[in-house]
């Protein structure tokens, strides 16, 4: 029970986050008071919060010296990625709103390796290739994470807008087609560290196994999920795409890239039981 107090209090934190960014960006009446004195606060908040997280992850990845990583420890570590991300991209964009949906998401991912621990250590994690992949893959996963919860917040503002209803804290967040064109940096930033992803996927089987990459369903969905993100980016850039379509798009990437890893993981390790 004590060790999975610390996760759960990271978890309560992140939850009591999220419920003051909802009530202070997407339920507030009139605009809030002193936003840059709060905005300073927020940040350091996030970023005490990033601390407690990263040190769990920390402690339960390297425990007995060898590295760990099960499917709880790979959600966690995604989501951290993707609050460090948000954090270090709030600096420089404005982006209030998506504060409430990536905190509700962190507090759940923080509980996951207490709850699902890595059974065994994974093998040849002393090569550079592997640990190079490793780093790739989960900032592709972290960015693509972002791209989704962007693209929804995006589709609430929209909806929002439509209805003349929308909230006082979200109206100094910038123009829709602003938003539209960092969602797309964010895409192709993603899209990048996932054929980086791909191709060290590859150097990486070589060079411990002496073969190419097998095509297995976890290759032929990551593969999948790069073919419609890089459809997504051609058709943005030829025809316009925009708007539903998008939406669209993105989520259906994402959810080949969480069916190419993670589900294969969840699959074998809390289904199956051969973590």
């Amino acid at each position: 029970m004590q060790g999975i107090l610390p996760y759960l209090f990271s978890a309560i934190l992140y939850a009591a986050m999220g419920t003051y960014f909802w009530r202070r960006h997407w339920s507030a009446a009139t605009l809030p008071e002193s936003p840059g004195t709060n905005a300073i606060a927020e940040k350091l908040c996030m970023l005490a919060l990033l601390g407690i997280h990263g040190a769990l992850l920390f402690g339960t990845m390297f425990s007995g010296g060898a590295l760990r990583i099960g499917v709880g420890d790979a959600v966690s570590a995604i989501l951290w990625l993707a609050v460090l991300i948000y954090w270090v991209g709030g600096l420089f964009y404005r982006l209030e709103g998506l504060q409430a949906l990536i905190m509700p998401a962190a507090a759940i991912a923080v509980l996951l390796p207490a709850l699902f621990p890595a059974a065994r250590p994974l093998p040849n994690a002393e090569l550079l290739a592997f640990k190079l992949h490793l780093l790739i893959s989960m900032l592709a996963y972290s960015l693509f994470t972002i791209a989704s919860l962007h693209v929804l917040l995006m589709a609430m503002l929209e909806r929002r807008l439509h209805r003349g209803a929308l909230p006082a804290g979200l109206r100094t967040m910038p123009p829709l087609l602003t938003m539209e064109t960092l969602l797309f940096r964010i895409i192709w930033a993603g899209f990048v560290m996932l054929s980086l992803t791909l191709a060290s996927g590859v150097v990486f089987s070589e060079e411990v196994f002496g073969r190419a990459a097998q095509l297995n369903h976890k290759t032929i969905f990551g593969i999948v999920s790069w073919l419609v993100f890089g459809a997504l980016l051609f058709g943005r850039h030829v025809h316009g795409w925009r708007g539903r379509v998008a939406v669209r798009w993105t989520l259906t990437g994402f959810l080949m890239l969480v069916l190419a890893y993670l589900g294969s993981k969840f699959v074998v390790e809390i289904l199956l039981g051969r973590g």
